[in-house]
């Protein structure tokens, strides 16, 4: 059970009804009429004596028809301040319109999305809407679905607001509740959470896991207090928050240029009519283009379909005298050793990081270029076509660079993301 001493905002699981110990809190019933008060999921599984149970959100501990949620409702009080935020850059003039354009939203609690191509900048346009919400003595969270992305934020946003505490949690790394004004987590941790926030950022909004899954959306809706606000980061809307916009239902930013003022890297596309990968030895095409890559100085991101296919191709590449001393490795979703393979690429300790779909976006890295292996395998979304691409030329002294599309069948998807990437540019 969590510390009692620190938990306005959350909510908990107890097995049974002591009203003595949980007086201030509200507390309901874990199920009702079949639906899971914490995920909102409908429930048809049943343990012993007949008891039904939750299957979607058990991995944050088992509700059943048993068990009680516990809400603590009261308003944590952060002190008002100034000075906060201690970030030193400056916004562009199109950064800034967009940046405005958020804290007013925030003023009217209106909920509010912002579309920025890939590499515009969409951490710092934030950093005035926190200002303007910290200062205030109010909550922020700024949630997203990867691990990866929660690890790239956490040390921008502390650097840029470094008088304050900032709380960090995702599913990999267990740390103590500490109520922090601040936090930057995983969406599943939101499921923790209710009516606890003033303004709860999602970042990614269009990302697996929590794009497709009515639980996040659920757990997300429920973070974040009646009176508050959700502000959504996306370079590719998806079709709900498009249809929302139609309807005026929710009003959008729109940022069609990086930070730096360059274009999108517009993707090679290359047809390869034998098989990539054939008796441990790669295809002749493919090599050439992985060894210019490296030729060229540049680290590598060469994404493949399946998880499956990671060791296959890190054997192969490994075995290639073409590419002996490169440092070669590869990393999925369940490798215990992601966060620290990740941080290796990041500081030039690895040349080529085979990848799945899991470092599509939110992840930035000095001067890589990009190859994707069957761009189309249909894993590959015309949005995520496009975040692969943004991952390219992000740093205003490299704007260019490789992005390039291998294929056996010219797909929807591959002519849609192309097309997309040239009309922001225009």
């Amino acid at each position: 059970m969590e510390n009692l001493t620190s938990l306005a905002g959350r909510q908990w699981i107890i097995s049974q009804d002591d009203s003595s110990i949980f007086s201030n809190c509200e507390k309901i019933a874990g199920i009702i009429d079949g639906i899971c008060q914490r995920c909102g999921s409908y429930c048809d599984t049943k343990i012993a004596e007949e008891i039904l149970y939750c299957r979607e959100c058990i991995g944050l501990g088992r509700v059943s028809e048993k068990d009680y949620l516990i809400r603590d409702l009261s308003n944590k009080k952060f002190p008002k301040q100034g000075d906060l935020l201690t970030w030193s850059g400056e916004l562009t003039t199109r950064q800034a319109k967009v940046s405005q354009e958020i804290c007013d939203a925030f003023n009217k609690r209106q909920d509010y999305l912002v579309h920025a191509v890939t590499g515009a900048g969409k951490t710092e346009m934030l950093f005035a809407c926190l200002k303007l919400c910290l200062e205030a003595g109010l909550r922020a969270c700024i949630a997203t679905p990867r691990i990866d992305v929660v690890n790239e934020l956490f040390p921008r946003i502390s650097s840029a607001f470094s008088n304050l505490k900032i709380g960090k949690y995702h599913g990999r790394e267990y740390k103590d509740y500490e109520e922090e004004q601040l936090i930057i987590c995983t969406t599943h941790q939101l499921l923790k959470f209710y009516h606890a926030f003033d303004l709860l950022i999602i970042d990614e909004v269009d990302s697996f896991p929590y794009a497709p899954s009515p639980m996040l959306h659920f757990g997300a809706d429920n973070a974040v207090k009646t009176d508050g606000m959700k502000l959504y980061l996306t370079a590719t809307p998806p079709d709900d928050l498009i249809e929302q916009i139609k309807h005026k239902e929710i009003t959008v930013s729109l940022l069609n240029r990086r930070f730096h003022g360059g274009l999108l890297p517009v993707p090679k596309e290359k047809l390869f009519l034998k098989p990539f990968l054939k008796k441990m030895q790669l295809n002749k095409n493919l090599l050439k283009e992985i060894i210019s890559v490296i030729k060229a100085g540049h680290p590598l991101l060469l994404f493949v379909p399946k998880i499956s296919e990671i060791p296959v191709y890190l054997e192969a590449l490994q075995s290639c005298h073409e590419l002996k001393g490169v440092v070669i490795k590869g990393v999925h979703a369940a490798d215990e050793a992601r966060i620290d393979k990740v941080q290796e690429f990041r500081d030039s300790k690895i040349d080529i990081l085979i990848t799945t779909t899991i470092l599509e976006r939110g992840v930035t890295f000095k001067h890589v270029w990009v190859i994707i292996v069957a761009a189309d395998d249909r894993i590959y979304t015309r949005a995520s076509l496009i975040q692969i691409a943004g991952r390219v030329g992000r740093s205003s002294d490299d704007q260019n660079g490789l992005v390039l599309f291998c294929y056996h069948k010219y797909t929807f998807p591959i002519r849609q993301a192309v097309a997309e990437i040239k009309r922001m540019n225009r």
